[in-house]
């Protein structure tokens, strides 16, 4: 039997993601929706290219930065999952 990716797999945020998505064990494709909810939410795309975020201060915290690339955030976004270990 094949194994499921790593992208379903759950995955435990960190602390500074956890303020955004919550701290409970997601997949990283939940995470993904979740962070997007919270972006438009909060609107926070740039008008002119809705491919860049603009990171308020939750967002800063977790990707160092004033402005990211929709691109770059998700593989920003790996430093801040903790693998589960079984």
């Amino acid at each position: 039997m094949k194994q499921a990716s790593d992208f379903y797999n759950p995955v435990t945020p960190t602390k500074e993601l956890s303020k955004i998505v919550g701290p409970s064990p997601k997949s990283r494709a939940e995470i993904i929706k979740h962070l997007w909810v919270y972006i438009k939410k909060h609107n926070l795309q740039k008008p002119d290219n809705r491919r860049v975020i603009l990171c308020d201060k939750k967002l800063k915290n977790v990707f160092n930065t004033d402005e990211i690339n929709m691109f770059q955030m998700t593989k920003q976004l790996q430093k801040h999952l903790l693998r589960i270990v079984k």
